[in-house]
C-alpha cells in the first residue's frame, strides 16, 4: 500500500510539471515531421540542428537567469555583436588562441552587462526600458565606429571546430561543448548555490528578499553580468561557425531566445524557471523551425510561430497566477 501511495505521489508530481507536457509535445511534433519527412529523424539533421542553433541556446541560459530574478534583457544580441567585433579585431590583428577568443568575448560581455545592471538599479527604471535603450546605444555606437563593415580573415586555429571525431560523424565540436558547459554551469548555479537561491528569492518578491538580508544590487550585478558573459561566449561560438562577423548576424534573434525560455516555464514576472524547461522550450522551437524548413514552408511562418508561443505562454502564466491567488484568498478566508 505504501509503495502504491509513493508511486501515485511521484505520478502527481510528474503530471504537475510543465516540462513533462512540453516533452510530450516535442515527441508528438517530432513524429509528425518524421512521417512527413523521414530525413528529419536522422543523426546528421538532428546534430546539425543543435549545432547551428547552439549560440542562441547559450544566450537562452543567460536569459533564464535574468527572468528568474524578475528582470528582462533585450540588449543581449547587441552585447554579443559588440563582443564579437572586438574579439574578431583582436585575434585577426594580434593573434592568440581559442581560449583568448572566448575570454575576450566574455570580458566584453561582462562589462556591457555591468552597464545594464547599474542603470537598472540606480535609475529604478523598468529593465525592459533600460535594455531597449542600451541595445540601441551599444549597436548604434558599434555601427558608427565600424561603419558596419564585415570582418573576414580569421587565423587557421580559429577555423577548427572539431575537437574529437568519431569515424565519419562530426564528433564533438566547439559549439556543442560550449553549449553543454553553459547549461551545466547555469544549472549548478541555480540549483546548488546560495546565489541561485537569492536569484529566485529576488524574482519572487524583491522587497521581501531585501528584508531578509539579500543584496538586490549584488544579485542584479551578477544576473546581468552573467547574461553579458554568456552573450559574449555565444558570439564567439557563432563566429567560429560562420568565420565572418556581420553587424546584423545576431540582431533580431531576441524573440526566439525569449520565447524558448518562456515556453520552458520561466515567468516574465520572475521567481520561476528551470534549465530543463529552457532546454525543452528551445528544443521545441528549433524542431518546428527545422521541420518547416524541410517541408519547404516559408521562413515568415517561423516568426508567426515564435510570436504565437510568446502569447500562449504569457497567457498560461497569467492564468496560473490567478489560480494561485484565488487559492490563497480561499485559504485566508477559511482561516
Amino acid at each position: 500500500m505504501r509503495r502504491l501511495t509513493d508511486s501515485n505521489s511521484v505520478l502527481r508530481k510528474l503530471f504537475g510539471k510543465s516540462e513533462f507536457y512540453l516533452l510530450l509535445v516535442i515527441i508528438v511534433v517530432s513524429l509528425f515531421f518524421t512521417i512527413l519527412k523521414p530525413s528529419f529523424l536522422t543523426s546528421t539533421n538532428l546534430y546539425g540542428m543543435v549545432e547551428s542553433n547552439s549560440f542562441l541556446a547559450i544566450m537562452a541560459a543567460g536569459v533564464l537567469v535574468v527572468l528568474i530574478s524578475g528582470g528582462i534583457d533585450i540588449s543581449f544580441t547587441a552585447i554579443a555583436t559588440v563582443a564579437q567585433y572586438i574579439m574578431a579585431t583582436i585575434v585577426i590583428n594580434w593573434g592568440g588562441n581559442m581560449f583568448l577568443a572566448f575570454a575576450i568575448g566574455g570580458v566584453v560581455g561582462i562589462a556591457l552587462g555591468l552597464v545594464n545592471a547599474l542603470l537598472i538599479y540606480f535609475l529604478k527604471t523598468p529593465p525592459i526600458i533600460v535594455t531597449i535603450a542600451t541595445m540601441n546605444l551599444f549597436y548604434g555606437l558599434l555601427i558608427f565606429i565600424s561603419g558596419g563593415t564585415w570582418i573576414y580573415g580569421f587565423p587557421l586555429w580559429f577555423m577548427e571546430r572539431n575537437l574529437v571525431r568519431f569515424g565519419d560523424s562530426p564528433g564533438i565540436t566547439i559549439p556543442i561543448l560550449v553549449l553543454v558547459l553553459s547549461f551545466i554551469l547555469t544549472w549548478l548555479i541555480l540549483k546548488y548555490t546560495a546565489l541561485g537561491r537569492n536569484i529566485y528569492a529576488v524574482g519572487g518578491n524583491q522587497e521581501a528578499a531585501r528584508r531578509v538580508g539579500i543584496s538586490v544590487l549584488k544579485t542584479q550585478l551578477f544576473v546581468y553580468c552573467y547574461m553579458g558573459f554568456l552573450a559574449g561566449i555565444a558570439s564567439t561560438v557563432q563566429a567560429n561557425m560562420m568565420l565572418t562577423v556581420a553587424p546584423n548576424a545576431l540582431m533580431g534573434r531576441e524573440l526566439e531566445v525569449l520565447a524558448a525560455v518562456v515556453l520552458g516555464g520561466a515567468s516574465l514576472a520572475g521567481g520561476t524557471g528551470s534549465i530543463l524547461g529552457t532546454v525543452l522550450g528551445f528544443g521545441l522551437i528549433v524542431i518546428v523551425q527545422n521541420g518547416l524548413t524541410l517541408l519547404g514552408i516559408s521562413s515568415y511562418w517561423h516568426k508567426v510561430f515564435v510570436g504565437a508561443i510568446i502569447v500562449i505562454s504569457v497567457s498560461i502564466t497569467a492564468y496560473q497566477r490567478k489560480v494561485r491567488e484565488r487559492k490563497g484568498a480561499i485559504i485566508n478566508v477559511e482561516d
